[in-house]
C-alpha cells in the first residue's frame, strides 16, 4: 500500500453562505494520521452531497458551526490504517461523520483521507460500488429511523410519502414496500417514473392544480394514511394542519425538518408558523394527530440493518450524477436545484468506477 501522505486536498466550509461563497479547496489540509482508540483512518473513494449540508453552511453563523470544517458527512473508502480494530487494512466501508461528531473532529467526507469511530462504519457489500455506497448512509438510515423505529410500520398500511423522488423518500418507498405496506408517493411529473421504479403504487404531481394540500383535503383517500412522512422538509405547515382529512386518527405526521431555506423573513416566519402548529396542544384546535421529526443519531444497530438490506438487494442505492472532486461546486449547484433524484456524488478517488 502507497505511503500516506503528511496533507492532503480537502474542500472546506470557511464561512457562512452559498457553497460557492462558503467552500474552499485547501490543498495543504492536513491528513489525519494521530487517531484515538477505536479509530481507523480512511482513503475516501467518494462522498455524498445532502440538502443538509448546505442548509447548515447558508444558515448557521461561524460559531455555531465551529468553522473551519470540511465539508459533508457520507463517504465511502478503503481502510488505510486499522488502527488495531476489527477492521484490515485494504477492507472496503462506507459509512459518515455526522454533524456532532464533524463539529468535534472538523472532518468531513470531501477529503482524500479522514479518521473516524469504528462505529459509524460497515463493510461495503460487494453488490454496492464504491459510487454507490457513498450516498447511503446519512438518507437511508434516516429513513429507517422514521418508518421502522418511529412510525413502526407494518404490512397492509398505507404510507404517504411526500418527495418520493428526494433520496430519503426514495429509501424511505423501498423500506415500506419492503414491510409490506401501500406506498402513495408525490413528485414533480417529471419524476414518476423514477418514484415507480423505488415502488411506489400510486403516484401524485404535486405540480398539478390545485395543488397538493387542496387535492388531499377536498378529494381525501376512501381509506386514511396511516403514515405521512415528509421528506422534501417542507417549510410551510400546511400539510399537516390539515391532516386530519387524510391522516388517520391514530396516525403519525413525519418530516425530516422545516429546516428555512434562507435566513429571510418569509422563510423564518413559514418556519415560526411551523413551530406553532407542531406545539399547540389538540384542546385549543390543533390537529389532533401526532407530529415527529425523527433527527437521525449514529446507531451502529442501524447502520448494520441497513447494509444488511443492501448486501440482500432489498435496497437499491440511488444516484442521480457524478461529479469530479475539482467540480465539487458544480455537485452543489445540481443539488441546489432540488431536482436531483437520488444522491450527487463527488469521486474524491479518480481511479474509481
Amino acid at each position: 500500500m502507497a505511503e500516506i501522505p503528511d496533507v492532503q486536498q480537502a474542500w472546506v466550509v470557511v464561512r457562512r453562505g452559498r457553497p460557492s461563497y462558503a467552500l474552499e479547496l485547501k490543498t495543504d489540509w492536513p491528513v489525519p494520521k494521530k487517531l484515538e482508540k477505536g479509530e481507523v483512518l480512511v482513503k475516501v473513494q467518494a462522498a455524498a452531497l445532502n440538502p443538509l449540508g448546505w442548509k447548515l453552511m447558508r444558515v448557521l453563523p461561524n460559531f455555531l458551526a465551529k468553522r473551519p470544517h470540511v465539508a459533508e458527512s457520507d463517504f465511502s473508502g478503503v481502510i488505510v490504517d486499522a488502527n488495531g480494530t476489527e477492521f484490515s487494512n485494504g477492507d472496503p466501508v462506507y459509512g459518515w461523520i455526522p454533524t456532532d461528531l464533524q463539529q468535534k473532529t472538523r472532518q468531513g467526507s470531501i477529503q482524500q483521507y479522514l479518521r473516524v469511530p469504528v462505529d459509524y462504519i460497515v463493510p461495503r457489500p460487494p453488490n454496492v460500488t464504491p459510487i454507490q455506497a457513498a450516498g447511503i448512509t446519512l438518507t437511508s438510515t434516516t429513513a429507517y429511523l422514521a418508518l421502522v423505529t418511529v412510525a413502526k410500520v407494518e404490512a397492509e398500511q398505507t404510507v404517504f410519502i411526500n418527495g418520493g423522488s428526494t433520496a430519503v423518500g426514495a429509501y424511505s418507498i423501498q423500506l415500506a414496500k419492503a414491510k409490506g405496506a401501500k406506498v402513495v408517493a408525490t413528485a414533480s411529473g417529471k419524476n414518476e417514473a423514477f418514484v415507480k421504479s423505488m415502488g411506489a403504487d400510486e403516484f401524485i404531481d404535486y405540480t398539478q392544480e390545485p395543488g397538493l394540500v387542496k387535492r388531499l383535503t377536498e378529494h381525501p383517500p376512501s381509506t386514511k394514511y396511516n403514515i405521512i412522512y415528509d421528506a422534501a422538509g417542507l417549510i410551510d405547515p400546511a400539510l399537516y394542519c390539515n391532516s386530519a382529512k387524510y391522516l388517520a386518527p391514530n396516525g403519525i405526521f413525519m418530516s425530516t425538518g422545516p429546516i428555512p431555506h434562507t435566513v429571510s423573513f418569509p422563510e423564518v416566519w413559514k418556519g415560526i408558523r411551523t413551530l406553532f402548529a407542531i406545539s399547540m396542544p389538540a384542546w385549543l384546535g390543533n390537529v389532533n394527530r401526532k407530529y415527529a421529526i425523527p433527527m437521525v443519531r449514529n446507531n451502529k444497530e442501524y447502520l448494520v440493518e441497513v447494509q444488511k438490506l443492501f448486501a440482500e438487494g432489498k435496497l437499491k442505492p440511488i444516484v442521480d450524477s457524478v461529479y469530479k472532486f475539482e467540480d465539487t461546486l458544480q455537485a452543489y449547484d445540481r443539488i441546489l436545484t432540488t431536482r436531483a433524484t437520488g444522491k450527487v456524488i463527488v469521486k474524491v478517488d479518480p481511479t474509481v468506477e
